[in-house]
């Protein structure tokens, strides 16, 4: 039986990040809000949770999940080849709706779905989110929806489609709304626009002014 938890009560919130934190360690999948939509997240280097977590969603390995983090230093054990205009993304955005595909340590012992070596990688600015993920690490989190439905923006849809395959709820009431975080390629020499969402090519471009747009 899943359980949920009021993020929004002062108790209810401790114990739900409490119980959220020893699920992620079981193995177990979870619910989180983040600054986007609602998240289904685990435990990013347990290669069952990650298929765990697709097979609760419908989805293919052909889809990889999105690692979050809690801070931009975790960077340094889990990139390689990271620019320093990706750095500069990082600084200028983070936390916030900006994930960036670079690539992972090739020494990393993860299964994500069928990455070729990369990984979309993102710090959200979520106070519930950033606690989790402080607490357990790295985690591997993907839109809490079933395939081809619409992304929750608040836990009731999430439960609605996910059920029991997830063990806790973090419900921390409606995200700010349904715009995705924008995709940046940073595995090339040259930053590259996958798909346009909170931030467009222009802020970017503040930012890293070479930035390409994805055809």
């Amino acid at each position: 039986m899943a359980r949920r938890y009021d993020c929004n009560d002062a108790t209810d919130r401790t114990t739900g990040l409490r119980e959220a934190a020893s699920a992620v360690r079981r193995g177990e999948l979870v619910v989180l809000p983040t600054d986007t939509v609602y998240g289904i997240g685990a435990d990013a280097f347990s290669s069952q949770a990650c298929m765990d977590l697709l097979d609760a969603k419908g989805r293919g390995r052909n889809m990889p999940t999105p690692v979050l983090i809690g801070s931009p230093n975790t960077l340094h054990g889990l990139v390689t080849d990271f620019t320093e205009q990706a750095w500069e993304l990082v600084d200028a955005f983070w936390p916030g709706a900006l994930t960036l595909v670079t690539r992972h340590q090739p020494s990393l012992q993860w299964d994500l779905g069928d990455t070729r070596g990369t990984v979309a990688i993102r710090m959200p600015l979520h106070p519930v989110a950033i606690e989790l993920l402080t607490e357990v690490g790295p985690m591997a989190v993907s839109s809490a929806n079933l395939t081809g439905h619409p992304a929750p923006e608040d836990c009731d849809a999430a439960q609605g489609m996910l059920g029991d395959s997830v063990s806790v709820y973090l419900d921390g009431g409606p995200t700010p709304g349904i715009v995705p975080s924008s995709i940046v390629d940073v595995t090339g020499k040259v930053p590259v626009l996958l798909r346009a969402g909170a931030l467009t090519a222009d802020e970017l471009r503040k930012v890293v002014p070479d930035l390409e747009v994805a055809n």
